[in-house]
């Protein structure tokens, strides 16, 4: 760059998780002048992308809408990556910012990578050891190592495990998770204005007197016999006359249809449509106990002190494992039972869950991440 002309950076994601966390960095970026930051969006998906962007206040500069229904992941990825070629050549950005592990994020830093555009991966480093779980966000995340030359790992664990793979420590950087960063500034806002999360305070009322356990489930390897293993589960767990579960459904309906079929007739159930962020927020924090096959949830809850139970096999985030503040328990219906039960009946259990310390981060990695790319220039 030539004389005093500002840093151009284009923010690129395409799902809602990546815009929960994404949205804290370009705020924070935003607060410096050197930079002229851009948003670019490939909205892989759609709605529940465009909630995010509604309560963050965020209007991208380019939105490429790639969402087609039944669209496959090899058709997907190579819209991404002529698409937002076309977006490069245009914007001639001097660094882009990619987050953690989708289609969007591995597409979009090839694209970069051939036209040798700088590439700054937010949640870098994080491992499952298995290619294929989570499937395709592991090799996605692999990729996107390869061509990055800024990593802002959320924990010093991811950081290891990127060295292992020799990038170079000087190119490592330990910031925190921006998600929790999220949740802080939207709890703080629900705290203020309850009227964001009208829902869940309904939901509240309908269930009162009763332990919520709040569920989310989508994941590609769990579709099929894995999505019919956890409604099993859900529906003996629901029998119970001390608790309520609230499962906003993801629109996928192979989740959808499998999930209304398992629970037609189970008792203390809520089946409700995808929730906005404040509302997720409002209801983690209603919440006793979190089931989940997510990864963002797994670094969400704990930040509320709720146990979390993945119902996953594998997990690329360990360090709620080592801490104590999630537990692998798979898709095996007894399994998933007999974890809910114990930490429904056994106080010691629960209280060294919810009391386990976080390990991703204190709310301020945005800052970090915007702090460390204004010091390199």
């Amino acid at each position: 760059m030539a004389g005093d002309a500002r840093t151009k950076i284009l923010v690129s994601f395409g799902t809602r998780p990546e815009a929960i966390k994404m949205f804290p960095v370009i705020k924070a970026l935003t607060k410096f002048s050197q930079f002229d930051v851009k948003v670019a969006v490939t909205a892989q998906h759609r709605e529940m992308l465009d909630q995010v962007l509604e309560v963050a206040k965020i209007t991208p500069d380019i939105d490429l809408d790639l969402m087609l229904h039944g669209q496959s992941l090899d058709a997907l990825a190579a819209r991404i990556l002529t698409e937002f070629g076309q977006v490069l050549d245009a914007q001639r950005p001097d660094r882009v910012l990619v987050h953690g592990d989708t289609l969007t994020t591995s597409m979009v830093a090839q694209a970069c990578y051939f036209r040798q555009i700088s590439v700054g991966h937010v949640e870098a480093g994080l491992r499952s050891g298995d290619n294929y779980a989570p499937w395709p966000e592991e090799v996605n995340r692999k990729i996107v190592s390869t061509i990055a030359d800024l990593h802002f790992a959320p924990t010093k664990a991811a950081a290891e495990a990127l060295q292992q793979e020799n990038v170079p420590d000087d190119r490592i950087h330990v910031t925190g998770n921006t998600v929790v960063d999220a949740l802080l500034a939207t709890r703080k806002a629900l705290h203020s204005t309850p009227s964001l999360a009208p829902q869940i305070a309904q939901l509240a009322k309908l269930h009162q007197n009763k332990r919520i356990i709040a569920v989310t489930a989508h994941r590609r390897e769990n579709l099929g016999q894995g999505m019919r293993n956890i409604a099993a589960a859900l529906k003996l767990i629901s029998a119970r006359d001390d608790v309520a579960i609230i499962y906003p459904l993801h629109p996928n309906p192979q989740v959808s249809e499998i999930m209304r079929h398992g629970l037609a007739d189970a008792f203390n159930v809520s089946l409700i449509e995808p929730l906005d962020y404040p509302a997720f927020v409002a209801l983690l924090e209603l919440a006793y106990i979190v089931l989940t096959d997510s990864g963002g949830v797994q670094e969400e809850a704990p930040s509320l002190g709720k146990p979390v139970l993945v119902m996953r096999d594998t997990t690329e985030r360990p360090e709620g494992i080592d801490a104590g503040t999630a537990r692998l328990v798979g898709t095996d219906p007894a399994d998933i039972v007999q974890a809910t039960t114990r930490l429904l009946d056994d106080r010691a259990a629960y209280a060294a869950m919810s009391k386990a310390h976080n390990p991703y981060g204190d709310g301020n990695a945005a800052m970090r991440i915007a702090q460390i790319i204004a010091d390199i220039g």
